[in-house]
């Protein structure tokens, strides 16, 4: 596994990491016994870098970090997010005082002294733009319950507004082959602030794994059938805001240009890690099979010039109209 370093002094950390939200929920039922062999296999796999939430499962993927993770990596770079707990948009959320109590929290569910990052999960954008909230941050860090700070945004425009902010580690952004507008429009601006990019659906909520088929029948309890329009949150966070039957036929086209020896999963990663404004990519994963051919995009060469503007083209001509939601 390579490695890549986080923030302008912070420490290396595996280019690929384990997104941890489905131990949670929002993905169908993940029990104990699975999440425990799925963060066995990313630790096998040389997976350093792990992204939770308090929201997640109302703590249960943290909890479960500390349970499974710690024991085996107890220097595993545990990055987390408050803001959307216990209810996502309530206002009565944005207070120092409750950000205080959910990072203090987090901690007692990780059970370390300081966490190595948290993030503002995707709050309003008016939050961000008055900016209040990330002296709150910069506080907990001056109290040593936080390392690092840093948010996880929903669209160019609010990754531009944190970027203003002094002392911000990382941004936390939807990018893929689906989603390749952060190229032009941040990465530039990103690497020039030093600033870390964690890329979240990787893989387009599985489309873009190649596995998904028409008729797929999706638990109640799984954002794809709850979510598929944006019916509870943002829908950029579900299929990257892809209608799911579009998306599967998009699929099927980009399925033509995968390179003989490399399935499509390992395409659409390394595609993503060719950019070296990206710190580290967080594909999610329900089975622990699943974990290591995750990993092992991290082994393969870089892509061709060719394959690159070959997916520009298919982004800009077949994907981009379909795009909904925050962008």
């Amino acid at each position: 596994m390579n490695v890549r370093k986080f923030g302008s002094a912070g420490p290396t950390v595996s280019e690929i990491g384990l997104g941890c939200w489905q131990l949670g929920g929002d993905w169908g039922d993940v029990d104990e016994y699975t999440a425990q062999k799925v963060i066995e296999a990313a630790v096998e796999s040389g997976i350093s870098f792990y992204d939770t939430a308090d929201v997640y499962g109302k703590g249960r993927s943290e909890e479960l970090l500390h349970k499974y993770l710690k024991p085996l990596a107890p220097k595993a770079f545990i990055a987390t997010k408050l803001g959307r707990f216990p209810e996502p948009g309530n206002s009565k959320n944005y207070t120092f005082e409750n950000f205080r109590r959910f990072t203090e929290n987090s901690l007692k569910r990780l059970n370390v002294d300081s966490l190595d990052l948290t993030q503002l999960h995707c709050i309003p954008t008016e939050l961000m733009e008055s900016g209040e909230v990330f002296e709150w941050l910069r506080t907990l860090q001056q109290e040593g319950k936080i390392k690092r700070f840093g948010a996880s945004v929903e669209s160019i425009a609010e990754a531009h507004t944190c970027l203003k902010q002094e002392g911000l580690a990382s941004l936390q952004i939807i990018f893929n082959i689906f989603r390749q507008k952060p190229i032009a429009a941040l990465f530039d601006q990103a690497k020039a602030k030093r600033v870390s990019l964690i890329v979240r659906l990787p893989l387009a909520s599985g489309l873009l794994g190649g596995r998904l088929h028409p008729g797929i029948s999706f638990p109640k309890n799984d954002h794809r059938l709850f979510n598929s329009d944006g019916q509870c949150f943002n829908v950029g966070e579900t299929f990257a805001g892809i209608p799911f039957n579009t998306g599967l036929s998009l699929v099927e086209e980009l399925k033509t240009l995968v390179p003989e020896g490399m399935n499509l999963t390992q395409i659409a990663l390394r595609w993503i890690l060719d950019f070296d404004a990206v710190t580290v990519v967080i594909p999610g994963s329900k089975s622990p099979n699943q974990v290591p051919e995750n990993a092992s995009a991290s082994q393969l060469p870089s892509l061709s010039k060719s394959l690159h503007a070959k997916l520009n083209v298919f982004y800009n001509e077949k994907i981009i109209q379909h795009i909904r939601g925050k962008y």
